[in-house]
């Protein structure tokens, strides 16, 4: 059994002396994973950073087993992001919630050609957007995609300011008003492109992990993974002015 297939290295984690185990999230294979002999070495480890694009050579005896991975870089990321700490976070959170969240061995093109647009994107300033579309994206392609484009109550698709924690469907100003304390706000460049500061970022992350929480972690006594909670705190601490958490665009 064999495959070659070009991926995003989501983790690597040490399995032996010089081993390690590495999930891949690959364009026709979905989230896969592979053993690496040498993986921890010196040699092979810049190779295997999360964010990382690679080429990559699958083989097994069976199709079941763990199997081995080869892997050419392609592109690589992570060292790009080494001292910017905002993006470095975002890429961070992106890996480990394509890990949690997405199941193994099954293609998700959507979401894969999803992070290679948030991959591009970590070198513009629009990256916070993009990483909170990605969310939605990851949502929609799991089956629990939002209704964001027109009211639930009214059918109309002006002033929408809400979305039903329950639903997940968007809820306009005068609609949603009664029940703003039990709404979860939808921040105005998921609707209309506008350009999103700290707070919005903060809403659009508080949005998405809701549904997430919701539908993809906690039915399986699974928790958010803890880099992506360190990017929702880091909005969540701009929004209201907090110091020492850097510029959204370092």
């Amino acid at each position: 059994m064999d495959w070659t297939d070009d991926g995003i290295v989501l983790s690597a984690r040490r399995h032996g002396e010089s081993s390690a185990i590495v999930h891949l999230l690959t364009a026709a294979h979905g989230r896969h994973a592979g053993l690496v002999r040498g993986g921890s070495g010196k040699r092979a480890r810049g190779i295997y950073q999360p964010g990382n694009q690679v080429r990559a050579v699958w083989r097994a005896r069976l199709s079941e087993h763990l199997g081995s991975y080869t892997c050419e870089l392609a592109t690589s990321r992570a060292a790009a992001l080494l001292n910017e700490p905002a993006r470095l976070a975002a890429l961070s959170a992106a890996c480990s919630m394509a890990e949690l969240a997405l199941p193994e061995r099954e293609a998700h093109v959507p979401v894969y050609l999803g992070f290679i647009a948030l991959l591009d994107a970590l070198e513009e300033d629009t990256w916070p957007e993009v990483y909170v579309r990605w969310e939605l994206g990851l949502l929609t392609e799991l089956g629990y995609g939002l209704e964001l484009d027109k009211c639930a109550a009214t059918g109309r698709n002006d002033q929408l300011a809400w979305v039903s924690p329950k639903s997940g469907r968007a809820v306009s100003l005068s609609a949603g008003e009664p029940y703003r304390d039990r709404m979860l706000a939808l921040p105005a460049f998921l609707t209309d492109g506008t350009e999103a500061g700290p707070g919005e970022i903060a809403a659009g992350l508080k949005l998405t992990g809701h549904f997430l929480n919701d539908h993809l972690f906690r039915p399986f006594g699974r928790e958010m993974p803890a880099a992506r909670q360190r990017l929702a705190d880091r909005f969540a601490n701009l929004s209201t002015g907090k110091t020492g958490f850097g510029a959204t665009t370092a």
